[in-house]
């Protein structure tokens, strides 16, 4: 995951998976999932207001569930600096 803090006052967001996922289809469902659980932690709150976000998904994100894929991307954002450490965003 790459962070960078805008002042834009939004969040723009590029999610990578790449061919070693597997076919479009799995390739495609990765990206919605990730998707959601991104926009679900943004409306949970928590998040800085402003920043541009890359995530390069892994290949266990396609067997994983989605409440560990927002686990993960909640602990990645911590450790890049998107949200405090010790939220529950």
């Amino acid at each position: 995951m790459r962070l960078r803090e805008t002042r834009t006052g939004e969040v723009r967001v590029a999610i990578v998976v790449s061919r070693k996922i597997g076919k479009a289809v799995v390739r495609n469902r990765v990206r919605r999932r990730l998707r959601e659980a991104l926009l679900a932690l943004l409306r949970e709150g928590g998040l800085k207001p402003s920043f541009d976000v890359m995530i390069v998904a892994r290949p266990s994100a396609a067997e994983a569930p989605y409440a560990d894929l927002k686990a993960s991307l909640r602990t990645a954002l911590a450790r890049a600096g998107a949200a405090p450490a010790g939220s529950s965003a």
